[in-house]
């Protein structure tokens, strides 16, 4: 049930509510955990509890084994993991351009194992707490807390490789970038 009702909420984010056309095609006991919102369809309030939804976030410029070790512990800590992609020009405004475009960054989130859908970030964090309603949100051992809201559980995971390498920063000097 949970993998289900899962499905639909991945679904309903990644086109911003379920479109008719899919709708149409969803089998009926898919269809009753649905509600029409404005001519789009959006799990049931009661459907939705029965998941706990983990936002994370980061630039995966230069994936490493850090990165997938924050993921792995990310989403011991619920049913769903979506991960915010941090947009171009935040990696700019670190006073370097992007080995790897936004688009492309995404891609390569999404294709590991405990990632359920990886989405652009947004400029404003508000925006994404908006869209993605996470039950919590989860920061690896480097990362600042940047957004904190009434009811979302905030987990700050502790240190779990030596850092010394495996640092964006560090492979890109390494390299020479």
């Amino acid at each position: 049930m949970k993998e289900m009702i899962s499905r639909l909420y991945i679904m309903q984010l990644k086109y911003a509510g379920i479109p008719n056309a899919v709708y149409d095609v969803l089998p009926e006991h898919e269809r009753a955990m649905l509600i029409n919102v404005d001519g789009k369809f959006f799990l049931k309030p009661e459907q939705r509890k029965k998941i706990k939804v983990v936002l994370t976030g980061g630039v995966f410029d230069v994936l490493h084994i850090g990165h997938i070790v924050t993921l792995n512990e990310a989403k011991k800590h619920g049913d769903v993991l979506i991960v915010a992609i941090a947009q171009d020009e935040h990696i700019r405004k670190k006073n370097r351009e992007p080995i790897h475009p936004l688009e492309y960054r995404t891609i390569m989130v999404e294709a590991l194992k405990p990632v359920d859908l990886a989405v652009s970030g947004f400029d404003d964090p508000k925006k994404m707490l908006d869209a993605v309603k996470p039950d919590a949100i989860v920061y690896g051992y480097d990362q600042k807390e940047t957004i904190k809201t009434e009811g979302v559980t905030i987990i700050r995971l502790s240190k779990c490789i030596d850092d010394s390498k495996f640092k964006t920063g560090k492979i890109l000097d390494e390299l020479g970038i």
